[in-house]
């Protein structure tokens, strides 16, 4: 398996990263076992260099490589960044031969000749990748195939540049590469055909697969490695990478792009071991594999029973018990009924909301152990700050923090005021869900946080979107968090 997210992922537009998130995907992708990790284009700029020196020198277990075009320069630039290999792309279809670089097939091929032999002798594993194969006179696919492997080539890749092929015209063509020695498949997304073309491309032959995480890239994106790894080992028990890092690799690149893969996506998308109606959370509940291919901590995730106009009793009891929440029968059957209507409104359910109806059912007047009184934020031309007055456990908290902006400044000001309470949690998921239009826009935040194996989700709508943040966030502690800090500071007359 080879990553090409910090290479050609990266050229998804919108999509830059700085020299230490390359490197902080590099470390992912190679604790996930990632065989070969594409660093980047050496060509492209200092700053792209540098980070390619950083994975390199980072002394990874991968193979780490280089993007380098037909020119000589290109694998020096690749040499000095002290890489493992190059992944060498000349034109293949008359297209990219006589309109892109004004060359003909005949000098593409001396050139083949002449870089792999180049590159071969200062030690590069190198990697002959047909630029748009898919749309190449396949003859001369072949002999381009045979020059690279004559002059020392260690694979030659099919690449479908422009995801134009089908599955019988990739099988048709890396069959026939295969048989010329080691061949890999490189598939883009644009016709929807990009896992099937891979299939096709393995059945056909080819032992190695391209592919970026979450599918980001060009256009339509890359082949997702995750959905590659995932399908090979549950459909023909071939292991590629560890499983289990998949969520957590996923993630990485998603705060490092920025570029959240969407809630239905395979593997890593927020709905892929989500259930909400009834009939299938009760299924869901009495055994795992009833509405799922395969238990969710195979990929390093976790079950969520969603709350909406689809749950049922069993699914609203499942999560009441998650909260450590106890209800009778009747008053189950109220909770529900109330779940349901909101859900029927068009609203998100959280986890607040389901306790905070469950409160109410029970009539039980919660107590607050943690309350936003006071939030000031700035960030101006300077660096941004924040300040929180938090009420924590009856006492008042006051606490300040920077980050680079005013809502990351908030949070961390939220941090430091509990600095000095046992409760360490994990800001699992943020995002804005909604905004209404006009200057008087309302935002609406959603944050999940973690403790243990605990989990809230929690909604804030607000107009200022530091503030949504900010009480969303204070509001999933107090659910969170509120048992051990009321523990941590003594019984109340209450409990007496």
């Amino acid at each position: 398996m080879l990553d090409t997210t910090l290479r050609d992922g990266e050229q998804m537009p919108g999509v830059s990263l700085t020299p230490d998130r390359k490197l902080d995907i590099a470390r992912e992708l190679d604790a996930t076992g990632v065989h070969v990790i594409e660093a980047g284009s050496a060509c492209t700029s200092e700053g792209e260099r540098e980070g390619i020196r950083r994975v390199a020198d980072e002394g990874l277990d991968a193979t780490v490589t280089s993007f380098a075009r037909g020119v000589k320069a290109d694998i020096d630039r690749a040499l000095e960044c002290g890489v493992d290999g190059v992944n060498l792309v000349v034109p293949a279809s008359d297209r990219h031969v006589e309109t892109k670089v004004g060359s003909t097939r005949e000098e593409v091929l001396e050139t083949v000749e002449e870089l792999v032999a180049y590159a071969k002798d200062h030690g590069l594993w190198l990697e002959l990748l047909g630029e748009d194969g898919s749309r190449a006179d396949l003859e001369y696919l072949e002999r381009m195939a045979e020059t690279g492997f004559d002059a020392g080539a260690d694979r030659f890749c099919y690449c479908d540049t422009v995801g134009a092929a089908g599955p019988e015209r990739t099988a048709d063509i890396v069959s026939r590469l295969a048989a010329l020695g080691p061949t890999g498949v490189h598939t883009h997304d644009d016709l929807g055909f990009g896992m099937t073309n891979v299939h096709a491309g393995l059945r056909a032959g080819a032992d190695f697969v391209h592919a970026t995480v979450n599918g980001v890239g060009e256009r339509a994106g890359n082949v997702a490695l995750e959905e590659v790894a995932i399908a090979l080992d549950r459909c023909y028990g071939i292991e590629t990478v560890d499983l289990e890092h998949l969520y957590r690799l996923a993630r990485t690149v998603s705060e490092a792009t920025g570029v959240s893969p969407p809630p239905n996506k395979a593997v890593c998308g927020a709905n892929a071991f989500a259930h909400e109606s009834g009939i299938h959370t009760d299924g869901t509940l009495k055994d795992g594999a009833m509405y799922e291919p395969y238990p969710p901590e195979t990929v390093g995730r976790e079950r969520r029973l969603v709350l909406g106009k689809h749950a049922g009793r069993a699914g609203v009891s499942a999560a009441l018990s998650e909260h450590g929440v106890e209800v009778t029968d009747d008053q189950l059957a109220t909770v529900v009924e109330r779940v349901k209507d909101l859900g029927d409104r068009g609203k998100r359910v959280t986890d607040a909301d389901l306790l905070a109806i469950a409160d109410d059912v029970r009539e039980r007047e919660r107590e607050r152990q943690v309350e936003l009184l006071d939030l000031t934020a700035s960030s101006g031309s300077g660096l941004p700050t924040a300040s929180v007055r938090l009420r924590v456990a009856g006492e008042e908290r006051v606490a300040s923090g920077h980050g680079s902006g005013p809502v990351d400044a908030a949070v961390a000001a939220v941090r430091e005021a509990l600095a000095d309470e046992d409760v360490e949690f994990e800001l699992d998921s943020y995002h804005v869900d909604a905004i209404t239009g006009g200057t008087d826009a309302v935002v609406t935040v959603v944050v999940e946080l973690s403790r243990g194996d605990r989990t809230v989700t929690v909604e804030a709508a607000e107009a200022d979107i530091t503030r949504a943040s900010v009480v969303a966030m204070v509001d999933a502690l107090d659910r969170l968090c509120g048992d051990a800090l009321r523990q941590a500071s003594g019984p109340t007359p209450a409990d007496d």
